[in-house]
């Protein structure tokens, strides 16, 4: 059973997460140097993070390996470049696409593996298929998660039977993700609750994945917590995206597990984070705000961003048309 907590208490079933290289991969096409995932790896397992996420398992026969750095793809040589066999307590993370990893050939037997959990990301329509990618790395002996995206645009009803099927695979979390970023607190509480009633039935855990477009990924996250989800998501300086996620610094400091050390995030963020925070446009900005509020995906915010545009006004008309 899901554990409640006040603002003020701490939990010791909770599980962060760090996805700054997958969901902060989308900002830079996955090319990060392998001294800064060295440091992310080694920073990490200071601070004592639970899970690191080192990016996706996309298929190469659909993606061109040479518009994208490595953690596009996370072959295992590339994972044991910079962890070994992971001699630590820190477990690794992967994600996988419905219909763009190529999850029967690259996903490899655990015994034959370093990483230790295998994510699947699916819209509520590929549950089905999500399923079968799930039951397949559970057969392969890893740890599994349903990754549901974009909910905020699945009515109850379908939500509902989506949840359903997924409480009664054998997945091990179930994940709620504001895709768009276009939950309030309120929201959040509620499909908490929801997701949790569905996870007692089949004693599955439950995670949170929030995007920042209304600067309420952090609020949102710790909302979804005082209810009792587990699985927490976070990012490094919010890195991600459009506008990125809940900041790991953010939840690390929240958080009153003394496992968790601040001052590790602190001296990497010092050090690798500001060089790459002025390089490279991710975080909280009027146009994503916009696309929270009218629920819609953040490609139009990015792209009015790249245009150098400022005419707030017009983009609130055209999603307002879009809607």
């Amino acid at each position: 059973m899901a554990e409640k907590a006040s603002l003020v208490s701490w939990r010791p079933d909770i599980k962060v997460l760090d996805c700054t290289l997958r969901d902060g991969g989308l900002v830079n096409n996955f090319r990060f140097s392998d001294e800064f995932v060295k440091a992310l790896y080694k920073a990490n397992v200071e601070a004592g993070v639970d899970y690191m996420e080192f990016g996706y398992k996309a298929s190469k026969d659909i993606f061109k390996v040479e518009d994208f750095g490595k953690w596009k793809f996370c072959d295992e040589e590339s994972i044991r470049e910079i962890v070994g066999d992971n001699p630590t307590d820190l477990k690794i993370a992967v994600m996988t696409d419905v219909g763009r990893t190529d999850y029967k050939k690259d996903v490899l037997d655990r015994s034959e593996s370093v990483i230790d959990l295998v994510r699947t990301a699916m819209y509520i329509h590929q549950i089905p298929a999500g399923i079968k990618m799930i039951e397949d790395a559970k057969n392969k002996g890893y740890e599994t998660s349903a990754n549901l995206m974009a909910v905020s645009k699945v009515n109850d009803k379908d939500l509902d039977n989506g949840l359903e099927l997924l409480a009664e695979s054998c997945v091990d979390v179930i994940y709620l993700v504001d895709s768009f970023g276009a939950f309030y607190p309120e929201q959040i509480e509620r499909l908490a609750d929801k997701y949790l009633n569905f996870a007692a039935k089949t004693g599955k855990q439950i995670g949170i994945h929030a995007h920042n477009n209304q600067n309420l990924a952090f609020a949102n996250t710790i909302e979804a917590l005082t209810k009792g989800v587990s699985f927490l998501d976070a990012t490094t300086c919010g890195m991600g995206r459009g506008a990125g996620n809940c900041f790991m610094e953010s939840l690390l400091g929240f958080l009153r597990n003394p496992k968790y050390n601040l001052s590790v995030i602190m001296n990497f963020i010092e050090k690798y984070m500001l060089d790459m925070k002025k390089e490279y446009n991710w975080g909280f900005d009027i146009p994503y705000l916009l696309t929270g509020i009218f629920n819609s995906h953040p490609s139009s915010a990015i792209n009015f961003i790249k245009e150098g545009r400022t005419d707030y006004s017009n983009l609130q008309q055209e999603l307002m048309d879009m809607d």
